[in-house]
């Protein structure tokens, strides 16, 4: 049996607190960082928040809350939806596991259904 060895001229540094590996060139490298679309997510948040306020009787229609929170009742609507996400999907929006042209998509009816809803997405 043979032993092969391979070494790679690198160095770990610590940069902000953080541990960076330097390539032999002197580049840092990192694995690309996910891009999380701050869009998906504030409406992922306001979706949530919103139905709170309806479930804990804050507000006691959707009407009350539109006119509270200054958006139109049909926006109001349509976000709320969101909450009914599969939260594997969820997550991957959370994570920036998903594009971002799947708010526009989002915004039009889905399925309640979440394993029809994952097939529903795939393409997006």
């Amino acid at each position: 049996m043979n032993t092969m060895t391979v070494t790679v001229p690198l160095a770990i540094r610590r940069r902000g607190g953080r541990k960076v590996v330097i390539a032999p060139d002197g580049a840092a490298w990192a694995p690309p960082r996910a891009q999380v679309d701050s869009t998906m997510v504030k409406a992922l948040a306001r979706a949530f928040r919103w139905r709170r306020m309806l479930e804990s009787g804050r507000y006691g229609t959707i009407t009350e809350l539109a006119e509270a929170e200054k958006v139109n009742q049909s926006y109001l609507c349509r976000v709320l939806r969101l909450t009914l996400l599969a939260p594997d999907i969820v997550e991957a929006v959370l994570d920036g596991r998903r594009p971002e042209t799947m708010l526009p998509k989002l915004m039009e009816p889905f399925p309640p259904d979440w394993a029809c809803q994952r097939e529903a997405l795939s393409d997006a």
